[in-house]
């Protein structure tokens, strides 16, 4: 058997992901992909998990790619998606890397348009989801009790 040949940096996606790490750790540097999505993808290329991604032959990792672009076409489970029933398309899909960031900024910019609770909220840097803001989140202003400096009055 001849000795397969290991590369520092391999590219998936428009990401150069280490080579030293295993395939599961090495995908989740990939934005828009977790640790569940990059097992279910390892299982269904029928890669081994714990092997180092620089080891992996072009058509292995050609196949990862394509995994990673079309994840229904490979029968992975909806609920691992992360763009489920799509607010103009309604359709179901995987983003990842840039196309996701463009497609939460659009929709931060379409909440604030609307002017929703979540937008305003977004507008004025608090928090979104129902945190408590009486002792957390109090960065910017200060508040409290300020001690004068040089020790005389």
């Amino acid at each position: 058997m001849a000795e397969q040949e290991f590369r520092h940096m391999v590219r998936i996606s428009r990401k150069d992901v280490d080579g030293n790490k295993k395939i599961v750790s090495a995908l989740t540097e990939i934005k828009g992909v977790g640790k569940a999505f990059a097992t279910s993808i390892c299982k269904v290329a029928g890669l081994d998990e714990e092997q180092q991604i620089g080891y992996l032959e072009e058509d292995k990792v050609a196949k990862i790619v394509e995994v990673l672009e079309n994840p229904q076409e490979y029968n992975i489970p909806e609920w691992l998606l992360n763009r489920r029933f799509d607010y103009e398309t309604g359709e179901t899909k995987h983003l990842i890397e840039s196309d996701l960031n463009m497609i939460l900024r659009d929709d931060l910019n379409r909440m604030k348009k609307i002017r929703s609770y979540k937008g305003k909220r977004h507008e004025s840097g608090l928090p979104v989801r129902g945190q408590r803001t009486k002792s957390t989140f109090r960065h910017g202003s200060s508040v409290g009790v300020s001690k004068q400096r040089g020790g005389e009055n």
